[in-house]
């Protein structure tokens, strides 16, 4: 049987058991899409990377969810940016990687952190009805109204798109009960990953924002911390002036309402970056089935 090193690696957190879960294969080469998907499935993160041989750049990724394949996923690359550092496999500089959404630049710093350049934003407004969307994520339309009068909602992508949803305050955004049918047909309508819902009331004094968000089109019900949306979020704020100046670096909070806190650090500036700091938490062995095989993995 093939046995292939995977690991669970906690992204944009310096704490084991917090932040985003992302499962790590550090050797992808030669499995094929079913194998990748049901190692994903076993591992049970809200998405799976398997770092591949590349000739377009240092090294190649395929981001899997439970479900299905993503283009990009911000939380695992850094996951595994951070592991191969911390192994003494990579140094600390620039790096590329080829991703299903375009080769995107890596850079590792002397202390651990990663920062990853997504594409160029595409953003914009939504036709959507704000009782619609009030109804899908259990919430009063007037908590949406309120701050929609300045921030719209809209699509936003830096490589994974997502419905933008501003909230008025924490304690709305706190008390979200979202319907995740409807969240899923809003997903398909508007061909996003998932809603990014977010308030400018944060937890901590030096954080920018506080959000949530639900992906359960890609079998993700709330995702703890997300890099790529967070990246999407960033460019949507420069897009409609959200701030009289922007900051140099933002810091988003997120997943404290799923016990796992986590915190990524965006720029916007000619070129969109989200970075983060990742922990290992479990490192093994796993037992990869032929493709015609049904049996369930072994860990």
């Amino acid at each position: 049987m093939d046995t292939r090193q995977a690991l669970l690696v906690d992204a944009f957190t310096d704490e084991p058991l917090a932040g985003n879960a992302a499962g790590v294969v550090p050797d992808g080469d030669g499995l094929d899409d079913e194998q990748m998907q049901a190692v994903a499935a076993e591992l049970g993160a809200s998405e799976t990377v398997f770092l591949r041989e590349s000739d377009a750049a240092d090294r190649a990724i395929r981001y899997f969810t439970p479900k299905t394949e993503v283009d990009m996923c911000g939380h695992a690359t850094i996951a595994s940016h951070a592991y191969l550092y911390e192994r003494g496999e990579i140094d600390a500089g620039e790096h590329t990687l080829e991703t299903e959404a375009g080769v995107l630049d890596i850079e590792v710093t002397d202390d651990g952190g990663v920062w990853m350049t997504q594409n160029q934003p595409e953003i914009r407004r939504v036709d959507l009805d704000y009782d619609r969307v009030a109804d899908a994520l259990g919430i009063d339309v007037a908590a949406l109204e309120d701050v929609g009068a300045d921030l719209p909602l809209a699509r936003s992508t830096t490589g994974l798109p997502f419905l933008v949803v501003p909230v008025n305050f924490m304690e709305h955004l706190s008390a979200l009960d979202p319907d995740m049918r409807a969240i899923e047909d809003l997903s398909h309508e508007f061909d996003t990953a998932g809603v990014y819902a977010f308030t400018f009331d944060t937890l901590e004094q030096e954080s920018t924002l506080h959000g949530r968000m639900f992906a359960p089109k890609e079998g993700v019900p709330e995702d703890p911390v997300t890099g790529t949306a967070s990246g999407a979020v960033g460019a949507y704020l420069r897009e409609f002036e959200a701030f009289d100046d922007l900051p140099d670096e933002m810091i988003f909070e997120q997943g404290y309402f799923v016990d796992r806190p986590g915190t990524v650090y965006v720029e916007v500036g000619a070129e969109i970056r989200v970075g983060g700091w990742a922990v290992t938490a479990l490192d093994g062995d796993l037992v990869v089935p032929d493709t015609e095989s049904d049996d369930i993995i072994e860990v």
